[in-house]
């Protein structure tokens, strides 16, 4: 009896510190469910990097064993340089397949000088689509990545998720990049690894700070 105690509180305290931990996520089939039959890989070169190619509407994967509200997610991640083609990004507060918020990039936007300023977005779906918000709300929920990298090169990025905010960061140089006001109040602790609509990302060292 005394050792089945002993295991079980290792176990829980395990998982508690994997639900907390600033260590790299480490990719496993097994630990990610995945929504909108997005396809996905793993491999060791780059080092545990997690690639998703999306079907049309877009997908993700969720990271099962890993529970987030607030907070910071670092990450490196890297689409492509193909207009229009290339949406990558992260999501949380994911309710289900489509109900979730994200922030996302468009890589083919980086180093263009017309659509610069939409290089960076902020969604809640379903109501508050990209395009609702830049009809309605031009310039609060999407922003300019400074000293942006080339669109086909892996950057790294600090998101930081609050009750009140959501703000991106370039780790590289620490510049706030977007900061915007949450669309949606915190109701799940799921978080996962998003691309849109038949689009293809990579991601690594992803790491979860609470």
């Amino acid at each position: 009896m005394k050792t089945n105690i002993l295991i079980a509180n290792a176990i829980f305290i395990a998982t508690l510190l994997t639900s907390c931990s600033d260590k790299e996520i480490r990719f496993d089939k097994e630990n990610l469910q995945l929504a909108n039959n997005i396809e996905i890989s793993i491999t060791e070169k780059p080092e545990n990097t997690l690639k998703l190619i999306a079907k049309p509407l877009g997908g993700m994967a969720i990271l099962k064993n890993v529970k987030f509200s607030n907070g910071t997610i670092d990450l490196e991640l890297k689409g492509e340089n193909n207009p229009g083609k290339s949406f990558v990004g992260i999501a949380f507060n994911i309710q289900n397949d489509s109900t979730y918020e994200s922030i996302y990039f468009r890589p083919f936007n980086f180093e263009s000088k017309e659509k610069k300023g939409n290089a960076i977005q902020y969604i809640s779906q379903p109501k508050n689509t990209w395009s609702y918000l830049r009809k309605n709300f031009k310039g609060q929920y999407e922003s300019e990545y400074i000293n942006a990298p080339s669109g086909d090169d892996w950057f790294s990025i600090s998101v930081k998720i609050d009750s009140q905010n959501v703000s991106v960061y370039d780790k590289k140089s620490n510049i706030e990049l977007l900061k915007a006001k949450r669309l949606e109040k915190q109701v799940s602790d799921k978080v996962g690894l998003w691309t849109g609509n038949n689009s293809k990302g990579e991601f690594r060292k992803v790491t979860i700070l609470k």
